[in-house]
C-alpha cells in the first residue's frame, strides 16, 4: 500500500516536473522569436522618440491593436506546439505574448541605457511599450520563423555521413559551414544598423559593467537561438560535427564571428577609422555585436 502511494507519488512529481520544463521550453522558444523578430527596432532612435512622447490614450489604442493583432496569429502560429487552438487558449497565450515581449524589450532597453533612474515612468513606459510590440509580434510568430521538419528526419539526416569522406574534412567542411551561415545571419541584421547614428549614441552611454552585460546577454540569446528555443534543425545541429560542434563551444565561436562582421561593418560604413582608439572600437563593436549575433543564430539555424 505504501509502496503505491509512493509510486504514483514520483510518478505525479515526474509530470510536474515534464510539465514545468515544457513550459519552460515554450517560454524561451517565445522569447527568441521575439528577439529574431523585434531587435532591429531597438536600435533605431525614432522609435525611442515615439514611445517618449505619445500620451496614455495613445499608448492604451496601441496595447489594444497589438492584443487583436498578436491574438490572430495566435490562433494560427503561436509559440507552443499545440493543434487545435481553442479561443481561450489565445486570449491566455495572447497575454502571456504580451507580457514576454514586454519584459524582454524592458531589459534590453535597460542594457543599452535608453532606460535609466533618470528617465521618467511616462517615457519609459512608452519606450517599453513602442519597443516591445514587435517583440510580441515575434513571440506570437515563433513556430512559423524556422520550422523545420521532425525530429526523426532530423537525425536521420544528422547520422547520415557521406562515403568517401574523411573525418578531418567533414569537421572542415562543417565548420565552414557554421562560420559562413554566422557571416551571412550577422551581416543581414547588423548591415541595417550599423550606418546609423544609434550605435554611437548607445556607445557614449554605456559604461564597461553594461557592456560585460551586454556580452553575456548576446551569448544567451544566440544558445537559446540555437539550442534551446527548439526551433527548426536544433536536434540535428546537437549531433552536428565541428571543429566547434559543442554548444558552448559553438556560442562563443558564432559570437566571435558576429562580432567581427560588426567591426567591418562599421569601418565599412565609416563610422570607425584606423586612427580611433581601440575602446572606441570596443564599444561600437559591442553594441552592435548583439543584433549581429541573433542575426548569426538565425542564419546558423537555417542550414
Amino acid at each position: 500500500m505504501a509502496s503505491g502511494t509512493a509510486a504514483k507519488a514520483k510518478q505525479y512529481n515526474s509530470k510536474q516536473g515534464n510539465a514545468w520544463r515544457r513550459e519552460l521550453n515554450e517560454l524561451i522558444r517565445g522569447a527568441c522569436g521575439g528577439f529574431l523578430f523585434g531587435i532591429p527596432l531597438l536600435y533605431t532612435m525614432e522609435v525611442w522618440w515615439i514611445g517618449s512622447f505619445t500620451e496614455p490614450p495613445m499608448m492604451l489604442a496601441a496595447i489594444a491593436i497589438a492584443f487583436v493583432a498578436v491574438f490572430l496569429l495566435n490562433r494560427t502560429a503561436g509559440f507552443r506546439r499545440i493543434q487545435n487552438v481553442k479561443f481561450i487558449d489565445a486570449f491566455k497565450d495572447t497575454v502571456e505574448a504580451l507580457a514576454i515581449g514586454f519584459v524582454c524589450a524592458t531589459i534590453i532597453l535597460t542594457l543599452l541605457q535608453e532606460i535609466t533612474p533618470e528617465v521618467s515612468l511616462h517615457e519609459a513606459l512608452g519606450k517599453v511599450l513602442f519597443e516591445g510590440i514587435p517583440f510580441s509580434l515575434g513571440v506570437a510568430v515563433a513556430n512559423l520563423f524556422l520550422q523545420g521538419a521532425n525530429s526523426e528526419d532530423e537525425s536521420g539526416e544528422a547520422d547520415a555521413q557521406p562515403q568517401g569522406q574523411s573525418n578531418q574534412e567533414d569537421l572542415i567542411n562543417a565548420t565552414l559551414a557554421d562560420v559562413g551561415a554566422t557571416l551571412i545571419g550577422a551581416s543581414i541584421i547588423a548591415a541595417n544598423i550599423a550606418p546609423t547614428d544609434e550605435v554611437p549614441m548607445l556607445a557614449a552611454a554605456s559604461s564597461a559593467a553594461w557592456l560585460l552585460a551586454l556580452i553575456g546577454v548576446s551569448l544567451l540569446i544566440s544558445y537559446g537561438v540555437v539550442f534551446q528555443a527548439n526551433f527548426a534543425n536544433q536536434k540535428r545541429r546537437l549531433k552536428q560535427q565541428g571543429l566547434f560542434q559543442r554548444p558552448m563551444s559553438e556560442t562563443v565561436m558564432s559570437y566571435l564571428v558576429s562580432l567581427l562582421i560588426s567591426a567591418f561593418l562599421l569601418w565599412f560604413f565609416q563610422q570607425l577609422g584606423f586612427d580611433d582608439p581601440w575602446s572606441m572600437w570596443l564599444r561600437y563593436t559591442l553594441i552592435l555585436g548583439l543584433p549581429a549575433t541573433v542575426g548569426g543564430a538565425a542564419g546558423r539555424l537555417a542550414i
